[in-house]
């Protein structure tokens, strides 16, 4: 699977990167598709508490390696799913251990998502989802699954 990922661009990976309004864990307004745009990024996504930490174990990887350390990266959650009263508590709980620059970081999504489920080829809502995007936003790599199993794959692509 980590070698079918390295070549994303030529299995036919043609999806766009969505433009949809989301809310950093700090509170800033962002669009992932104007944040990332002019400049290689990792986006990191998770659809269930279940797939929260392994995103957090990914950020890890990617602010620790060092190929991967200067190109910008952005933890993705969903909470469309989640009821609008619960949502700030389970933003309060994401903030819990990250730092200020790792909350600007961490971008919160209520809509849209079936449109970045289908971007980031989800097919269980257990495990994480990882692209590695070119300045141009082009997908140069993508996986899914643990971070110690694929991260040295993803830094292999950076290069």
């Amino acid at each position: 699977m980590a070698i079918a990922a390295l070549f994303a661009p030529s299995l036919g990976w043609t999806q766009t990167l969505p433009s949809t309004a989301g809310e950093t864990l700090s509170g800033k307004s962002v669009v992932l598709a104007e944040a990332v745009r002019g400049h290689s990024a990792v986006l990191i996504a998770g659809f269930s508490k279940d797939a929260g930490t392994a995103c957090g174990d990914w950020a890890k990887a990617v602010r620790g390696d060092q190929v991967l350390a200067g190109i910008a990266h952005y933890q993705v959650a969903s909470l469309e799913q989640a009821p609008g009263f619960v949502r700030g508590m389970i933003k309060n709980s994401m903030r819990k251990g990250l730092s200020a620059a790792e909350q600007d970081h961490f971008v919160i999504l209520t809509q849209d998502e079936k449109l970045w489920r289908g971007y980031f080829s989800v097919g269980s809502d257990k495990e994480p989802y990882v692209v590695l995007l070119d300045a141009k936003g082009d997908v140069l790599w993508h996986g899914h699954g643990l971070a110690k199993d694929l991260e040295p794959s993803l830094s292999m692509a950076a290069r």
